[in-house]
């Protein structure tokens, strides 16, 4: 489908208002991915979107309402009757419905578990009842499974017979007795000997992860490895779902979009920016803007106690907000990249001192250049004699070695610590650089000038 295709909001609005629902209902099935529709739902009034959702095939709909916003959703559930829910609850995967559960209130979701039947209910609870961060929470339990003892044939028949209600079908799964055995991809299948076994074709290096397994390195590993799914195994090897490469970008989405929020000073928050109320927007960022702010009060205690100092020479005042900001951009820049290494299994704690040494090495170059080119410029601008460019020198020689040590190495002891990696980022990080800053500095200054 090209991109010109896509019907646009005021097409739409023309075919509701001459009331041309078969017209509409075609092109929204022939011109619209139910995700670009989901977007664009987001612009119509309550009315219209319960009209247009109406008139979507049931396997449309189902996709379409799987993305859409929460407050989209809860709408349409109050809108909808008992018999159009079921059919939308039927059409959608079970990994799908959960995730939409968890973001509902709890009266909406027993109205949508009363619509779903007996089995997939007892599935979903399943489901619920795995830790929010742990494997078994995304898996999908709908695969292939075959038995070693299958022809081909007889395997290509059962995923013609059951594989439209299956999420993939490109690699199923071999099992006895429930036990994970090996694995058989689609092409394999459609190239071999329809006489042969499923033994004979099968991989029997798996590759796989149990329910409680963390989900982000479940994501990781699909990603490392290109894999279209990857296959879940409960304690006793027994398989009981699958994780697929779509589950997986989204956990590296959330994670991401998470220690985004966190390294800027953000509660994380699954809702949409627009979608965030102003009060919710406000208890997302005031706890951490409280923190820094009294630990700002460090700083001034430090500098409190260098008052002669400053009262003596209160030039040197106006270098701290030049050197503390240095600090802590340097500082950020060793904690992103750490973070980054981490996120994509390049860094691990094993690797904390080559990460020390190696940002050190890079400190000290860099340390180097700035205080060079800040001495001359100190100079230039007669800003101070060659003393006070020798102490801005030394003092940002020192702070930017302390920035770049603090910043790669917390992110590494939090992840060892089993803490997210992202708190140890921008607003910590920040703060123990102001406070390594200000004391580096009034200290050199004592010694230089016997202060």
């Amino acid at each position: 489908m090209e991109v010109e295709d896509r019907m646009t909001k005021e097409e739409i609005l023309t075919l509701l208002e001459e009331r041309k629902y078969k017209e509409l209902r075609e092109a929204l099935t022939n011109h619209m991915h139910p995700i670009d529709l989901a977007i664009l739902l987001e612009e119509f009034d309550q009315k219209h979107m319960v009209i247009i959702f109406r008139l979507l095939p049931k396997d449309d709909a189902a996709e379409t309402f799987t993305n859409l916003n929460s407050d989209m959703r809860e709408h349409l559930i109050n809108a909808l009757t008992d018999s159009e829910l079921e059919e939308v609850m039927e059409e959608m995967y079970v990994d799908d419905t959960v995730d939409v559960l968890e973001e509902l209130p709890a009266n909406v979701v027993d109205r949508l578990l009363m619509a779903t039947d007996v089995e997939k209910r007892a599935q979903i609870n399943q489901l619920l009842q795995y830790p929010e961060d742990s494997a078994g929470s995304i898996m999908n339990i709908d695969y292939i499974a075959f038995r070693k003892e299958m022809t081909v044939s007889e395997a290509i028949l059962k995923i013609r017979q059951v594989g439209l209600n299956r999420e993939t079908i490109y690699t199923c799964y071999v099992t006895e007795k429930r036990e994970l055995i090996g694995t058989v991809d689609l092409k394999d299948l459609l190239t071999s000997g329809e006489s042969r076994t499923i033994e004979e074709v099968m991989d029997t290096n798996v590759m796989y992860a149990t329910t409680t397994d963390d989900k982000e390195e479940v994501a990781q590993t699909i990603h490392k490895y290109g894999m279209m799914a990857l296959p879940i195994v409960d304690h006793e090897n027994r398989m009981v779902g699958l994780v697929t490469v779509d589950d997986a970008m989204q956990v590296m989405e959330d994670e991401t979009t998470e220690d985004i929020s966190i390294m800027a000073g953000l509660s994380p928050n699954e809702e949409s920016y627009f979608g965030t109320s102003v009060w919710q927007h406000v208890k997302n960022r005031l706890p951490w803007l409280i923190f820094l702010m009294l630990s700002a009060t460090v700083t001034q205690m430090i500098m409190g106690h260098y008052e002669m100092a400053l009262a003596v020479m209160p030039q040197l005042a106006g270098f701290i907000p030049m050197l503390m900001g240095t600090g802590g951009n340097c500082g950020s820049q060793s904690s992103t990249l750490v973070i980054r290494g981490l996120a994509v299994g390049e860094i691990k704690f094993n690797d904390l001192f080559r990460v020390i040494f190696k940002e050190i090495r890079v400190a000290l170059i860099i340390s180097g250049i700035l205080s060079v080119i800040n001495g001359l410029r100190i100079l230039l601008m007669k800003q101070g004699d060659p003393l006070i460019s020798l102490t801005i020198g030394l003092t940002m020689a020192c702070t930017i070695v302390i920035a770049k040590v603090v910043g790669c190495s917390l992110p590494l002891i939090a992840k060892k610590v089993g803490l997210d990696p992202a708190i140890m980022a921008t607003p910590l990080i920040s703060t123990l650089v102001d406070i390594s800053t200000v004391t580096v500095y009034f200290s050199i200054v004592s010694v230089v000038f016997s202060l």
